[in-house]
């Protein structure tokens, strides 16, 4: 509810800003948002998965080293923003971005003050009131982007948005969240246990930036920001059953996998299989929606300028199947503290994404890469199934069931759009 709720504040901030803004500043803000996630997933050692696992997750002690290496970090993360902008500008060609950077990085900084209270919360599934400031604090930023765009009609609106809305999460969280307040500490084996956890997750989430964000860094190089801009608009829609899904599981499955000894009890594996059904066909049926109604959606919902971003809808709706098929596997590695075949799972799963939308992009531009990012979700899922073989959460006739319907909703959606998909040619 969450999430959704999240995505719901979004669109409309999307439709209003879209009437407001040019399709250029979505394409440079779609570059922002890359170097931010990625600098933030780069220098991530697992802080929020080390308290959710940890036996001592609850101990203040480990709570206040594990925060006084958050804020040092956050600190570092917004000094690799002045570090970066320059060469990032001269990259890409787009001078603003050598401004834009650092400006945004503020929220970096931000969030490393952050309360580990979060994090507590989330360990024992009391996750109601976090997910309420969540949404307070992300109302407040969408507020301040549509105003300062009113005014202003600049790409510094959205920016400023995404500053302000970090800053009144700080403030909620550690006004309203109960429990100690965190202060700087440090207890070396609490501290070793974290860096010792964090390492592999801190390779892992490195790779993880390329696969959550390497769509938009790789395509920015073979697009116009025009182009990007048309692409972040329909790749916001189509992505949203999958990051719902993974939102979901990343809060959920690690306290379940971590209370629960899965496959040694047949209620249990029975129980498994209904949530991980239920969970996988709720998702399944917001991207077959995506996927048959992406150009409908588009054109009710935007401006004529951005209607070829109905097909791009399309197209990414249906490279995202592969993915959801085996969403609910990873987390159980995190809860069994195995950092290490997490991280092997995310390298592998970085370089066939990389890969393969290169080649594709060289080949056959958007659709090539596209193309490419498919192939490579698929020639990774032996390494999944082994990794949820390892911890005795793998469902074999889950996966199969969903790929023949994942399969037959590719076909038809495909077939059914195909002329707005051949006429992305003279587009992008």
């Amino acid at each position: 509810m969450g999430y959704g709720t999240s995505q719901a504040m979004r669109l409309a901030s999307n439709l209003i800003l879209t009437r407001l803004l040019f399709p250029e500043a979505f394409g440079i803000m779609a570059l922002v948002t890359v170097f931010m996630v990625g600098l933030a997933m780069f220098s991530d050692i697992g802080i929020g998965p080390s308290i959710l696992q940890h036996k001592r997750g609850d101990e203040q002690g480990f709570l206040d080293t594990a925060w006084t290496i958050q804020v040092v970090r956050g600190v570092f993360l917004w000094l690799c923003t002045l570090a970066l902008a320059y060469p990032v500008a001269a990259f890409y060609g787009e001078p603003i971005l050598a401004l834009l950077l650092p400006v945004a990085g503020i929220s970096l900084l931000i969030h490393g003050f952050d309360p580990t209270r979060i994090e507590t919360a989330t360990r024992h599934l009391r996750v109601g009131l976090v997910t309420a400031l969540d949404l307070l604090s992300q109302f407040i930023g969408i507020v301040t982007m549509v105003v300062l765009a009113l005014i202003y009609a600049s790409v510094w609106a959205l920016v400023a948005g995404w500053v302000v809305s970090s800053l009144a999460r700080l403030v909620l969280m550690w006004v309203f969240l109960p429990g100690p307040r965190n202060r700087l500490h440090w207890d070396p084996t609490a501290g070793w246990d974290l860096i010792r956890f964090g390492i592999w997750l801190f390779l892992s989430t490195a790779c993880g930036f390329l696969v959550a964000q390497g769509d938009r860094a790789i395509l920015g190089k073979y697009l116009t920001m025009e182009q990007l801009g048309l692409y972040n608009i329909g790749f916001f829609l189509a992505s949203f059953p999958v990051l719902l899904g993974q939102a979901v599981t990343g809060r959920v499955l690690i306290p379940i996998y971590r209370e629960r000894l899965i496959g040694s009890d047949q209620a249990q594996a029975r129980t498994m299989r209904q949530m991980r059904f239920l969970l996988t066909g709720a998702v399944f049926v917001l991207l077959a929606i995506m996927a048959f109604a992406g150009e409908a959606i588009v054109a009710l919902l935007y401006d004529p300028r951005y209607a070829p971003a109905g097909a791009v809808l399309v197209l990414i709706a249906v490279v995202q199947i592969p993915t959801i098929i085996g969403m609910t596997y990873d987390q159980a590695a995190l809860a069994a503290g195995d950092s290490r075949n997490y991280f092997l799972l995310t390298f592998a799963r970085a370089v066939f994404l990389v890969t393969g939308m290169i080649v594709g992009a060289e080949y056959g531009g958007l659709i090539g890469a596209l193309a490419g990012q498919t192939l490579a979700a698929i020639a990774v899922y032996p390494l999944l199934i082994w990794l949820a073989r390892r911890h005795g959460v793998w469902d074999g006739l889950h996966d199969l069931s969903f790929a023949i319907l994942g399969l037959a909703l590719a076909s038809a959606a495909i077939f059914m759009d195909r002329r707005a998909i051949d006429a992305l040619q003279g587009v992008f």
